[in-house]
């Protein structure tokens, strides 16, 4: 009854392949509620911010600004943008998704859009069918992971000597018995 369909579709060749299922986006740092932070946010992977953040996002993989964050830049870009949260800046994505909690002022760039009843957004939107993030290639380790590498390569490796034993081994102390009772 629920059968998949094998045959290929009109818009679809016999030579052509279907396109591979790509891995959910993961969040592999979060920035917790009652955490405040100036800086930069750069590379790859998921980040959820919860508390305050104001500086830069440029990011390979999913932002999510939860309910309790508040986001100040002047450009934020990542593959894709969840709000549920505040966001003061320009968004510039691939994929933009609203809730209903969450609030934009700023211009956003975007080729999919999804927002819910009760969502803000104040400024223009311009959706392309491609958008370009203009992110820096992703390094193949970051600088502190170069850094460790560096420091375990250079440190000899010591092993100790065998010691040899001088105290003979004491026997294991053996757990009295209870009697049995008739």
């Amino acid at each position: 009854m629920f059968k998949r369909n094998t045959t290929p579709t009109l818009n679809q060749s016999k030579n052509e392949s279907a396109q591979p299922v790509q891995a959910v986006e993961r969040i592999t740092s979060v920035l917790g509620a009652g955490v405040i932070w100036h800086g930069s946010i750069n590379g790859s992977g998921g980040v959820r911010i919860e508390g305050a953040f104001e500086g830069e996002i440029a990011l390979r993989g999913m932002l999510v600004v939860g309910e309790t964050g508040r986001v100040t830049c002047q450009n934020v870009r990542a593959n894709t943008v969840i709000v549920a949260g505040a966001v003061r800046g320009n968004i510039t994505t691939q994929k933009l998704e609203i809730r209903a909690s969450g609030r934009v002022w700023g211009d956003v760039v975007t080729s999919a859009f999804a927002t819910e009843e009760g969502a803000f957004l104040r400024g223009q939107i311009r959706t392309e069918e491609t958008v370009e993030l203009n992110l820096e290639p992703a390094p193949e380790t970051t600088p502190a992971e170069a850094a460790a590498e560096e420091t375990i390569a250079q440190t000899p490796i010591q092993i100790p000597p065998p010691e040899v034993a001088t105290t003979p081994l004491s026997e294991p102390a053996k757990a009295p018995r209870k009697k049995k009772s008739e």
